[in-house]
């Protein structure tokens, strides 16, 4: 007999369901102090620069690396409207998570807007989508082990009743 084992891929959706799916904002105009305080509060290395409903950019922690070094840099005088990544690029809800990594490697990113009938609906991390691969894998190792295992065993028991 032969087995088709289909499982299921992790969707974009799914990792936002999972992490909370909640995206951490900063306003437009704010200074690169306040965005870090906010960013450290939330244990995140991305933020989403809104100007009142409106999302205009991602500011991450390495954007604050590429200012850091510039002469006369001031965290507290600093403006992110001055230097955000605008260039929003985003994956649909639906995308599984080897079009996520596609996406990630494609764009030398490390941060990905989700969206969702032209919404954008939350923000994933290169590690939200490595986590929820390595736990998706875990789970199909462990269900194929056992699908082997008692396969096995009922084979083992028409052997020996034939005997």
């Amino acid at each position: 007999k032969v087995r088709v084992i289909t499982m299921m891929m992790n969707t974009a959706r799914d990792i936002l369901n999972d992490k909370g799916g909640h995206m951490v904002t900063v306003a437009f105009d704010a200074t690169v102090h306040q965005a870090l305080t906010i960013m450290t509060q939330h244990r995140v290395g991305s933020i989403v620069v809104v100007d009142g409903e409106k999302i205009k950019g991602i500011w991450t922690e390495r954007d604050l690396m590429f200012r850091a070094v510039e002469e006369g840099f001031d965290a507290s005088t600093a403006h992110l409207k001055d230097k955000i990544s605008e260039n929003l690029i985003s994956a649909n809800a639906d995308e599984v998570v080897y079009q996520l990594y596609d996406k990630f490697l494609g764009k030398r990113i490390r941060h990905l807007l989700i969206e969702d009938g032209g919404e954008f609906i939350g923000l994933i991390s290169v590690g939200d989508v490595m986590k929820a691969n390595l736990q998706q894998k875990a789970e199909e190792f462990a269900d194929l082990n056992h699908k082997v295992s008692l396969e096995y065993y009922e084979n083992w028991k028409q052997i020996q009743a034939e005997r």
